[in-house]
This record gives structure tokens, C-alpha cells and sequence, in this order.
């Protein structure tokens, strides 16, 4: 297709995701999702179906997040993981994956089982996701790349989906243009919005407004030369923590 839609962060917000879907032209535009659909939001598990959907029906995109990796690593270790997940929103995407709730205690490693016999599909397409997405001299990807070696393409995949300052504050002599998530551009913007951010030669494009933090949902139109339009949804629902 000629225009990507490209869609930021979305953490379990799939209300604002179904609003921000109302601006994608599924004829004229492909689907694509910079990752971490899941965690910290209202209902992580209807993301995944509603992605699974959208890939199946309409060859959309979505990459990996480093969310997405943790909820894997948690069922790989859930003993030594759960701690940590639960502080990163794990819980609200362990619940929305269960079929039926309990109030039964269990064991991490108990939980996590029921969670892969009830989601198999869902942790199947999970598994399945991509690290970044080349189009042209566009390349979507999580977090970034490693700017310090030869082929940006040999980038771990750990910093695919986790690196910050380094490819941020990089020189980017790829030629190509990245358009990323995983840094709430709050924190790049001078002016502290939830604005797209621009690198300062424009060869780095963060979409992800921080939706789950009370900020927006952004949906970027893509031609193949430059960023024709963004549709923004304002998220109402703010976190505490």
C-alpha cells in the first residue's frame, strides 16, 4: 500500500485505540503498531484480540515492546519474574487473559500455567512479533537501534525494544528515518507535550504520546516521503502509579 498507519503505544487502552481506528482507511492504508500493546491499561487481553483481528483480516503490523517481552520472560521465570512484572502493569494483562476469574490463591508458577492453557492463541501472537518493520527509507521499530555499529540491522534485540538515550542522542548516518514508541514523548518535548517528537535533524519520530499516563493515543499517516497527517486521541483515564 502507499501510506502506512502508523499507531504509538497503546497499553491495554482499547478504547482509545478503537477511536483512533476510526481515522485508519483499511482500503488506502496498512495497520502498523510500534508494540507494547500490553500492560498498565484497562484491558490488555482485548488489545491482543483486536490486533489478532486486524492482522488476520487485514495484514496489519505489530511489532514487539519490551512489555511484550516481559510478559514473556515472566512465564519463561514466573518465580523469580512476578515481583517485577506485576510493578510494570503485568497484572492487568495476567487478568485479562484468563477465561474465568478466581480468588483462590496461587503460586506464580500456578498462574502462569493457567495463563498459557487460556491464552495459547493470544501468547502464540504474542511470540510472533516482529522486532521492527522496514518500508523505503522508513523503518518502524520499538525503541531503536544501535547507531555505533556497521549494519543497524545486526541491533540486539534487546535494544530494539528497550535502548533510549543513546540512540535518541545518536547520529544517525543510516539514511534511514525511525519512527519509534517506548519513550512517552512528554519527555522529550521541550514543551513537555504529548506531541510527536522530532530528533533534531528529524531522522527520529517518537509516536508514543504516553496514552496510559493520561496522555494520547497517536495514529501517524505515512507516505512514502514524509508524514502527511496525525490523528490524536486524548486519553481521559490517568494512572495513579
Amino acid at each position: 500500500m502507499e501510506y502506512i498507519f502508523a499507531v504509538g503505544d497503546i497499553h491495554g487502552e482499547i478504547v482509545a485505540f478503537e477511536k483512533l481506528l476510526e481515522h485508519w482507511t483499511l482500503d488506502k492504508e496498512r495497520l502498523l503498531s510500534v508494540g507494547d500493546l500490553i500492560d498498565r491499561g484497562k484491558d490488555p487481553g482485548a488489545v491482543i484480540r483486536k490486533a489478532m483481528l486486524l492482522e488476520a483480516k487485514y495484514g496489519a503490523i505489530f511489532l514487539r515492546g519490551n512489555h511484550e517481552n516481559m510478559l514473556l520472560d515472566w512465564l519463561a521465570d514466573p518465580c523469580k519474574k512476578m515481583m517485577y512484572y506485576i510493578s510494570q502493569g503485568g497484572m492487568e494483562t495476567i487478568e485479562s487473559l484468563l477465561t474465568y476469574k478466581t480468588s483462590a490463591k496461587m503460586t506464580p508458577e500456578e498462574l502462569a500455567r493457567r495463563v498459557e492453557n487460556e491464552a495459547a492463541s493470544e501468547l502464540a501472537f504474542i511470540r510472533n512479533r516482529p522486532y521492527y518493520f522496514e518500508w523505503g527509507d522508513f523503518v518502524f521499530v520499538h525503541a531503536g537501534v544501535d547507531f555505533e555499529i556497521a549494519d543497524w540491522k545486526q541491533t540486539s534485540e534487546h535494544d530494539m525494544v528497550w535502548v533510549r538515550e543513546s540512540f535518541q542522542q545518536g547520529t544517525n548516518r543510516t539514511g534511514k528515518t525511525f519512527v519509534v514508541g517506548h519513550t512517552p514523548t512528554e519527555s522529550l518535548n521541550t514543551d513537555h507535550s504529548t506531541a510527536i517528537w522530532y530528533s533534531s535533524d528529524r531522522s527520529i519520530i517518537d509516536i508514543d504520546g504516553g496514552a496510559v499516563f493520561g496522555g494520547a493515543l497517536h495514529g501517524v499517516l505515512f507516505s512514502q516521503e514524509k508524514v502527511e497527517k496525525i490523528y490524536t486521541v486524548t486519553n481521559e483515564k490517568k494512572l495513579s502509579d
